[in-house]
């Protein structure tokens, strides 16, 4: 018996090992791994690209993101659309106090902040990641966000990331909505895909319906997805709208050419948060190498 017991205290560390591992690069980025190969990098300081001006510095994204297979597949300071970052979550029009803000193109004084890591754990079966963020007009902070992010390992080339986005003012209501421009309504969860080979003729948007031939604009679906050849190599993403999220199924923006997917919340009706009310969002990200998940 205390040769078993002692067999299965020996074995005990390794059955418990993960697969996943953080490490920190420098004091702006916090990086997944799963067996050594990179995951995801996420950006908790203000980050600014060499060229870019200072008005485009951000903050709390993911990118580069990786397909399982190696290939980055999100995008970062593209000049066509200098403010689409990564895998990100921002909307451009904020309204409190009787001013609104922008924190799309990151145009005026409102800027979302890192605070503090609320999890950093590697697990047998998954790597969770807990931030907390906070939307601030210089030093006060309007609105509290924690993000939550579940990554399970690959397998058959996919992995998937689930998130959790919880959105609370501090003190005061705050409003957020789409955009009015053209009525486009875009806002919120978005993924910026990086460059595909041959351009839009190349690039594949497919959701429930099928192949989307056109883009879409407030175009109602439950998930969404962009493939292409990605520096010589097939792999792509899709983004699910959760059930429980309001809304859903939520409207879409969906473009081929500069590859872009945003499940539009709240489109064109806006939204108020209220202290002690938190808003409660999730989504999943599916990421693939070669074949897509089956539909």
């Amino acid at each position: 018996m205390l040769s078993r017991c002692l067999i299965l205290f020996a074995c005990a560390p390794l059955l418990a090992q993960s697969p996943f591992r953080f490490r920190e690069p420098d004091g702006s980025s916090l990086e997944l791994l799963e067996n050594g190969a990179p995951v995801f990098v996420y950006n908790n300081g203000m980050i600014l690209r060499r060229g870019a001006s200072e008005n485009m510095r951000r903050c709390c994204y993911l990118h580069p993101v990786y397909a399982p297979g190696g290939t980055v597949i999100t995008d970062d300071f593209n000049p066509d659309h200098a403010h689409h970052r990564g895998i990100s979550w921002m909307w451009p029009v904020v309204r409190y106090g009787g001013r609104t803000y922008d924190m799309w193109t990151l145009a005026g004084d409102l800027r979302d902040r890192f605070v503090r890591w609320t999890a950093r754990e590697a697990l047998p079966d998954a790597a969770v990641l807990g931030v907390e963020n906070g939307w601030f007009l210089g030093d006060r902070r309007l609105v509290k966000e924690n993000v939550e992010i579940r990554v399970s390992p690959a397998a058959s080339g996919r992995r998937t990331l689930d998130f959790i986005v919880r959105l609370e003012p501090e003190t005061d209501p705050v409003e957020i909505v789409g955009t009015p421009e053209d009525n486009k309504g875009f806002g919120g969860f978005s993924f910026r895909f990086a460059p595909r080979d041959g351009g839009p003729p190349k690039t594949t948007i497919r959701t429930e319906r099928g192949v989307e031939e056109k883009d879409g604009v407030l175009a109602q679906r439950r998930w969404a997805g962009i493939e292409g050849i990605f520096a010589g190599r097939r792999a792509g993403a899709r983004v699910y709208d959760d059930p429980a999220n309001p809304g859903f199924p939520n409207g879409w923006l969906m473009r081929h050419g500069f590859g872009f997917l945003n499940v539009s919340f709240p489109g064109l009706n806006a939204v108020r948060l209220e202290p002690g009310r938190p808003l409660v969002l999730k989504y999943r990200v599916v990421l693939f190498s070669d074949r897509p998940p089956p539909e």
